[in-house]
């Protein structure tokens, strides 16, 4: 049964007219769990977290290619935001509306006041196909990385390469 929020963004990504290809799978937490069932998932996979600074008032959802080390004292410099930390379960559930092991970039339709940040690694920038979860970890879809721009756009937040 497809979710409330996962609907929200099939509606979103139809209304833009942006294709995807959906797959199911049992539950995944992080990526070495996802690795099994990306196997037959073409295109490039992700880690994404969710970072605050220490003050608590910036929010980052930091999108690096799968098999890169997320880096928290470096990615704090390139992002020029002090401290950073992950951010609380409450705190992800407030500003993009996600659970913990479905952050995903696809949360930002739940970002209404434009609060978070995305850091999105430049090497994705290369990828022809790209895959994210659909706000929920029991699923990925898969569409091309100008559609997922093309989402980004739609979204309004502000987008780092990094």
């Amino acid at each position: 049964m497809i979710s409330e929020n996962e609907q929200k963004l099939y509606d979103t990504l139809e209304e833009l007219d942006i294709s995807y290809t959906r797959y199911e799978h049992p539950p995944v937490y992080t990526v070495e769990e996802a690795k099994e069932y990306w196997q037959v998932i073409e295109g490039a996979h992700s880690k994404n977290l969710f970072l605050r600074n220490n003050k608590g008032n910036r929010h980052y959802l930091v999108v690096l290619e799968q098999s890169k080390k997320a880096d928290i004292k470096d990615l704090s410099a390139k992002l020029v935001a002090g401290k950073l930390s992950f951010a609380s379960e409450r705190r992800l559930n407030e500003h993009l509306g996600l659970e913990t092991g479905a952050v995903s970039p696809f949360g930002l339709i739940n970002d209404q006041k434009k609060t978070v940040t995305v850091a999105l690694d430049r090497d994705l920038q290369k990828k022809e196909v790209v895959n994210f979860h659909p706000n929920v970890n029991t699923a990925t879809i898969s569409l091309s990385f100008a559609d997922f721009e093309k989402f980004l756009r739609h979204c309004g937040n502000e987008v780092i390469y990094i």
